[in-house]
């Protein structure tokens, strides 16, 4: 023990509470980490709701961080909990306003169900899904997405157009041509004399 330890026995004591803290800052940052790939991994097979109290603990954690803030809002979505991933997908979008991942899970969190959606929440769905066109126009399932809302609108034409651009975007998808052709038959029937 040095002269001056004798002197002051809190110079060990403030080090060792140093090491300690930063000890125990390198385990939660452990911790938080192995939680979010635990939670990926879950969403990645569908287990939203078997991943959310792994996010609700990361977000403690670090509630600024925009990828706790978009897996625990798709959590929420996938298990259907709409509601609650709205403002978490708010915040991650206004943390992070490029990001087309985000706004991409923000319409859906708006939309909820589409058998069920209002035509508000349809239309603040279309404004998130319009942001992520403005970030990256060929981000995948975004028109086929609209072209879905549109469909229940009745929009058949702007249906058209939305599935007209998923297979600009993905030639190959099968879905998309399939409700391409079926919407271009609906607007392209003669008018129901019944109807008038």
């Amino acid at each position: 023990m040095t002269d001056q330890t004798r002197r002051n026995p809190n110079l060990h004591s403030n080090d060792d509470s140093q090491r300690l803290q930063e000890h125990l800052r390198q385990m939660s940052e452990e911790q938080f980490q192995r939680q979010m790939r635990q939670a990926a991994q879950m969403l990645s097979f569908g287990k939203g709701k078997a991943a959310i109290p792994l996010l609700e603990r990361c977000y403690n954690l670090h509630p600024d961080n925009v990828d706790v803030l978009t897996n625990l809002g798709g959590a929420y979505i996938l298990a259907g909990h709409h509601r609650y991933a709205v403002p978490v997908l708010e915040k991650a979008s206004e943390l992070a306003p490029d990001n087309p991942a985000v706004w991409s899970n923000l319409a859906a969190a708006h939309l909820g169900k589409l058998v069920t959606a209002t035509s508000v929440r349809q239309e603040k769905a279309l404004a998130a899904y319009q942001r992520v066109l403005e970030i990256d126009a060929a981000y995948p399932n975004i028109h086929y997405n609209m072209g879905l809302i549109y469909i229940d609108q009745r929009d058949w034409d702007a249906a058209y157009d939305a599935f007209s651009s998923a297979l600009a975007v993905n030639p190959y998808d099968e879905d998309a041509q399939n409700m391409r052709a079926r919407v271009d038959e609906i607007r392209n029937r003669p008018p129901d004399p019944s109807n008038n």
